[in-house]
């Protein structure tokens, strides 16, 4: 009596997981993983298992011993956009912007194998000394990995990959706030990108950088290399972390103060976290009109105040004014994308920073949100907003554009009324 399928399966998973422990028993590496040496392991293991199973064992087991094994199959799906796995067990993913469990389980050993071939051949470690470890695929996928002592459950390791595909202003923003951006870019504003974890800062940072002038030097930096942008004359910086003694770090300021001295027509930082905020800040006031950078904050209001924040964490010592004026003086816009709950990601707002800290903002109220269109007080930096709710374009930015050559920006690409 032959078994089922579900029999069979349960059968070739065995013969595979045996064969995977008695190659990695074999001895000191380099293990030979060829597709004959497998066949014949197979073949002497079980020699009446039919001839298409017997290949179904190979390739599952080189998957296994080569590359990233079992999550092999969740990278090559173009729709998957993180892979998470959990303590040394269930495994999930995000596709589309929703979280699904898949059915592949997958054991510590086996988990702690993975991270150390991600991160074994970059020169980094992780172990119980440093259980933290920040790295990347050669494809420019974005890797996490926690062990024990901090990660309780088990080793937990999550995947971010980047999508080949460029996505358009049009697929994240209405028509007319789509039009208004093209046009800020273009017009060479500092643009400040803000979000959440998660709800596609690098997506809207990359579709806005498609919109530079192919001939532009644009400098990019980056805690690690995601953006993809499709101009000639493109230079990537990546940080590097500290080596296995603790040595050999280059933070992000460090590049961003590099930047400067590369003739850049544009940086574009691909995150403010640390000091390099107040870095970026001098560098779109000194002449490199048209920069981009993302931060992490729920809206305009809130990025303008961590952007703040950020600077006085910094070692250079300025006074909260000092600050407020620079951040005026460099910002001209900061453009808010959250994700809905049906996984897509969307422009919700558009803020214009005013230039100085007596600027009325239009005489209307935008959105319910803010209870008004300008957004800041006792002194702080404020926001005019540009949209309503929903993310269409209400208003046109009074601002003037820092290209001399630039148009002003267009009454035609208003959706919604001011009142």
């Amino acid at each position: 009596m032959r078994p089922d399928a579900g029999g069979r399966r349960a059968q070739t998973e065995s013969l595979v997981d045996r064969l995977h422990q008695q190659l990695l028993g074999a001895g000191a590496p380099p293990i030979d993983t060829s597709a004959a040496t497998i066949h014949e392991l197979a073949r002497s293991d079980d020699p009446l298992l039919p001839e298409p199973e017997v290949a179904s064992v190979v390739e599952q087991l080189q998957a296994r011993m080569s590359g990233l094994g079992v999550l092999e199959p969740l990278l090559a799906d173009a729709a998957v956009s993180e892979v998470m796995v959990n303590g040394g067990g269930a495994v999930w993913i995000e596709r589309e912007g929703r979280l699904e469990r898949t059915s592949l389980s997958v054991d510590e050993p086996i988990v702690l194998q993975l991270i150390e071939r991600i991160v074994g051949p970059l020169g980094l470690s992780i172990d119980r000394v440093s259980p933290i470890v920040d790295a990347r695929l050669p494809d420019g996928s974005r890797v996490n990995a926690v062990v024990r002592p901090l990660a309780v459950d088990g080793p937990c390791l999550t995947i971010r990959r980047f999508g080949a595909r460029r996505i358009e202003l049009d697929a994240v923003a209405t028509p007319g706030t789509a039009a208004l951006l093209r046009w800020a870019v273009r017009a060479r504003l500092n643009i400040l990108v803000c979000g959440g974890a998660g709800a596609g800062k690098t997506t809207l940072l990359n579709a806005l950088a498609a919109e530079i002038e192919t001939h532009e030097r644009v400098i990019t930096v980056e805690d690690a290399a995601e953006l993809r942008l499709p101009g000639d004359h493109v230079v990537r910086l990546e940080a590097r972390p500290a080596g296995t003694e603790g040595a050999g770090a280059v933070r992000v300021r460090d590049l961003v103060r590099n930047a400067l001295r590369m003739r850049p027509d544009r940086i574009v930082v691909g995150e403010v976290r640390a000091g390099e905020a107040i870095d970026m800040l001098q560098a779109m006031n000194t002449g490199h009109e048209g920069s981009l950078s993302t931060c992490h904050a729920n809206g305009p209001a809130d990025a303008l105040r961590r952007l703040e924040t950020l600077v006085l964490m910094g070692d250079v010592a300025l006074p909260l004014p000092a600050i407020r004026e620079q951040i005026r003086s460099a910002i001209d816009l900061v453009v808010a994308i959250a994700r809905r709950p049906d996984g897509t990601r969307r422009v919700v707002a558009v803020g214009e920073v005013q230039e100085s800290a007596t600027a009325t903002a239009q005489s209307a109220t935008i959105g319910t949100s803010s209870g008004s269109g300008t957004v800041g007080g006792s002194g702080e930096v404020e926001v005019c907003l540009l949209t309503d709710p929903s993310g269409a374009l209400c208003g046109l930015p009074s601002r003037s554009a820092r290209h001399v050559f630039a148009s002003a920006p267009s009454a035609a690409w208003l959706e919604a009324s001011l009142s």
